[in-house]
């Protein structure tokens, strides 16, 4: 059991789900506060993008309590109700408009609430300009921006995903696996990225590459057999011998 406050922004405790008698979670608990950055590692079939799923609500935990800004339950909620909470997911592969330009891309995705009658005669207000900017330089596609999202590497992709997301307002984001099929170069960057955006909201990563996680410089957590395995600094979970056993030494 974990320790809840009222100040905590995600809280997981003892969260159970099975699949057809395979347990993916097993009393899984887990918190995340509010401004945290949190890398999330483990082995294939840990339960990690099980728990994504019921963070989400695409899956519904068999037992344990899920709640987000203290008090509301995301076990009742369905997902479009928990996106407009302000939690966002990026899955392991990029799904951005490749026909439209970057620009475009992000005006799509700003959290405006529209009619379909609206969203036909919407124009963009300095505000949302002034967003897209600022969400641009953040996500280093700001001479792109009339680009097709096409023409983009798959890590500029990568990017203007979460670009995409943060245009939604999220105070919560969920990241699967960003740096996969990226270059060096762009891998360093998105963990500078990352650090910046978890300056204004929480962001959890989930991710296998453990030159990424030390770049990142934050709190960890292993998960193992749909549970926590160790948690703490990357240093300290590598040291484990059980999180060796189980992960690092396969």
């Amino acid at each position: 059991m974990v320790e809840k406050t009222s100040t905590s922004l995600l809280y997981l405790d003892g969260v159970s789900v099975s699949f057809d008698g395979f347990k993916a979670l097993n009393s899984l608990s887990f918190v995340v506060e509010p401004g945290e950055l949190r890398a999330i590692i483990g082995p294939n079939g840990a339960g990690k993008t099980t728990m994504m799923d019921i963070i989400t609500g695409k899956t519904r935990p068999d037992s344990g309590q899920v709640f987000f800004e203290g008090d509301t339950d995301l076990t009742k909620l369905d997902e479009a109700e928990i996106a407009q909470l302000g939690i966002g997911r990026k899955f392991q592969k990029p799904t951005v408009f490749e026909s439209h330009t970057i620009w475009d891309n992000l005006e799509l995705a700003l959290n405006r609430s529209r009619t379909v009658f609206g969203t036909l005669f919407y124009r963009l207000s300095g505000e949302d300009r002034d967003r897209i900017e600022e969400i641009l330089d953040i996500v280093r596609l700001k001479d792109r921006r009339s680009d097709l999202a096409a023409n983009l590497s798959h890590g500029q992709k990568q990017w203007l995903e979460i670009g995409m997301l943060l245009a939604q307002e999220p105070k919560l984001l969920l990241v699967d696996e960003p740096v996969a099929g990226m270059t060096d170069a762009e891998t360093a960057e998105t963990a500078i990225l990352l650090r910046e955006i978890a300056k204004t909201r929480s962001v959890v990563v989930v991710e296998h590459d453990m030159g990424f996680i030390r770049d990142l410089g934050v709190k960890v957590t292993c998960l193992a057999e749909g549970s926590v395995l160790a948690e703490g600094s990357i240093d300290f979970v590598s040291a484990d011998p059980k999180v060796i056993e189980n992960y690092l030494g396969r």
